[in-house]
């Protein structure tokens, strides 16, 4: 193995929650062999304790990554999250500590947009509630309430990367697809954007969610939004669980508005296994039987999990072994070639004037030659790649972390 500016198998990697193995062998086919899996999160103290002296983390969605947890990470470089979202790590304090912070926002996506399909099925056959009957031994052999999607109308609130999925998906069962999205998006097949909201609600026979979580999204689906949809309508949530007012939605079922729903995400979800499951939901068990309640399965299928893990590792390992910061949430985007025969600065400070010009010409008074150099900028941070040559790196290196605003600074080669 070649030697590198840091030996990678002294770099302690940590994975959490049960994430899938895939990634561990990502990580060992680029050098990297100290990787330990665990199979659950662990609390504050515990974490605070493991964390300590790695330098690369994987989380899901259990594992919370606060302030207090980062501020005892003194080697930590960056965070997986093996999922979708970045809800458990306190991007704030990463960004200005110079945390590299990674997701894996597409991985799942055709698992999701799969289910909602089977979901839409199921609710308009009214399978939910047949399948019950059959296993108490009663035979509801009967057309009521149960519709073909031909010709139905679906309405999706999101069109990203799984509302566009779900989009073509329906379509090939015969719906009508119509959708809305804050931001112009170009349909896919023969789905029509439409101008609000409320013409998703009342042109639909079923509306998906299919947003972020963010605080322009909290209950955006209430009860107002709700009774504006179309009477013995159908309601999916699988994006996240604060976009539907939970009780809002019970009084609409309890009424008979809603002729159906399908919830895969909650406000309140349990931390593990072991903990029960609490939802209003649950008091609808008997009395309104045409309702899906799913453990947060959306992404949980074996082709996901190993997409992501694959596809988090490889951020991660871009980033240590280039600097690449594609795709972060924290630091700002480069995308960047192999070092070569070069060593590369990597440079992450607070965005202050004045910041380059001092890399600069502290490289200059030391008479080190720049081959090459890229900046990028959020509004809190800068990051500086400079390529130099091999023999004055050390040097190099020595020098920019002396800059005033500096947060961090390493060399590759």
């Amino acid at each position: 193995m070649a030697t590198t500016s840091f030996p990678k198998d002294k770099i302690k990697i940590v994975l959490f929650e049960k994430i899938h193995p895939v990634s561990k062998e990502t990580f060992q086919k680029a050098g990297y062999s100290d990787v330990t899996i665990l199979d659950r999160a662990l609390p504050e103290d515990e974490l605070i304790e493991c964390i300590k002296d790695v330098s690369l983390v994987g989380v899901r969605s259990k594992t919370q990554l606060t302030e207090k947890v980062l501020s005892h990470a003194k080697k930590l470089w960056a965070v997986g999250c093996f999922c979708i979202g970045t809800n458990q790590v306190d991007l704030d304090y990463a960004t200005q500590n110079g945390i590299a912070v990674f997701n894996s926002p597409y991985s799942n996506t055709r698992s999701v947009a799969e289910l909602v399909i089977g979901e839409i099925i199921m609710l308009a056959r009214r399978i939910p509630e047949k399948s019950s009957a059959a296993m108490a031994g009663k035979w509801l052999k009967e057309a009521r309430g149960a519709f073909e999607l031909r010709g139905k109308t679906l309405g999706i609130i999101g069109y990203g990367h799984i509302g566009s999925q779900v989009s073509v998906l329906a379509e090939a069962l015969g719906l009508r697809v119509i959708f809305y999205d804050i931001e112009s998006k170009l349909p896919l097949g023969n789905a029509s954007s439409v101008g609000s909201m409320d013409e998703i609600l009342e042109q639909s026979h079923f509306v998906t969610l299919h947003v972020p979580q963010d605080p322009g999204t909290v209950n955006l689906m209430n009860r107002e939004a709700i009774e504006k949809m179309q009477p013995d309508s159908y309601l999916l949530n699988l994006s996240r669980g604060s976009v539907v007012d939970i009780e809002a939605a019970v009084e609409h079922l309890k009424s008979g508005h809603l002729a159906g729903a399908a919830f895969d995400v909650y406000p309140q979800e349990p931390k593990s296994k072991e903990e029960p499951f609490h939802s209003p939901l649950l008091e609808l068990a008997e009395s309104h039987p045409n309702l899906i309640l799913t453990p947060h399965i959306g992404g949980s299928t074996q082709e996901a999990q190993q997409n992501i893990g694959e596809d988090a590792a490889t951020k991660l390992i871009q980033y240590m072994d280039r600097g690449t910061t594609s795709g972060s949430k924290t630091l700002p985007p480069l995308n960047l070639s192999s070092t070569g025969n070069v060593h590369r600065i990597l440079h992450i400070h607070h965005n202050k004037a004045g910041v380059l010009s001092a890399i600069n010409d502290t490289f200059a008074k030391a008479k080190i030659n720049i081959l090459g150099q890229h900046l990028k900028t959020n509004e809190q941070i800068g990051y500086v790649v400079t390529d130099v040559e091999a023999a004055a790196s050390e040097e190099a290196l020595d020098q920019v972390k002396k800059i005033e605003h500096t947060i961090k600074a390493r060399v590759l080669f």
